[in-house]
């Protein structure tokens, strides 16, 4: 048994988004993001086949889906559900500290 801590910076580079991976099974994946400033390239879209339930833990970010004009900006403890194949994007992350998400990918 090991003990992990969810705002550990010990795999962290300035310049990289971090995804790690902290359970995976057959219906559900429980991921680690941590990014610092990173956005979704100008006129992509993100999407994925399965739910997933996304809590900011630390930093900010701004996330926007395609049939929406506003961005949400989200702060530490805010959380959302993002269907499946719903299409959005990451508009900004906090540049002058980590935005650490915790994502869960389910079925």
């Amino acid at each position: 048994m090991k003990i992990e801590n969810i705002f550990s910076e010990d795999k962290i580079l300035n310049s990289h988004e971090i995804f790690e991976t902290l359970l995976d099974s057959e219906n559900f994946k429980l991921e680690r993001i941590i990014s610092s400033g990173q956005a979704t390239p100008e006129g992509e879209w993100l999407s994925q086949e399965l739910d997933e339930w996304v809590i900011l833990l630390s930093g900010s970010a701004g996330l926007r889906f395609e049939d929406e004009e506003c961005i949400l900006d989200l702060f530490p403890g805010d959380y959302i559900h993002i269907p499946a194949n719903k299409l959005h994007r990451v508009e900004w992350t906090d540049k002058n500290q980590k935005t650490i998400w915790l994502a869960l990918h389910y079925k």
